[in-house]
């Protein structure tokens, strides 16, 4: 009796391609693509550079401007 996996299994499946985020070309999504999901080393630093400038923000919500932050009691 043999204990070994069946071939063909989700990783010997096709290679999964996805759409690179910065220049929306396509990426392989795989363990030999360091810079997944992107598909260079040029994209991956691209997208960290407009996070570092603060050109993308994640929304939160902000407190009114006439309220002070946090418990007034510790203030």
């Amino acid at each position: 009796m043999s204990s070994s996996k069946p071939e063909g299994g989700p990783a010997a499946s096709k290679p999964r391609i996805v759409t690179c985020p910065q220049c929306k070309g396509e990426s392989l999504y795989a363990t030999s693509n360091p810079y997944r999901p992107f598909c260079s080393e040029r994209c991956k630093n691209l997208d960290l550079g407009a996070w570092a400038s603060e050109s993308f923000r994640v929304e939160t919500e902000s407190p009114p401007d006439d309220q002070p932050f946090g418990d007034a009691h510790l203030q």
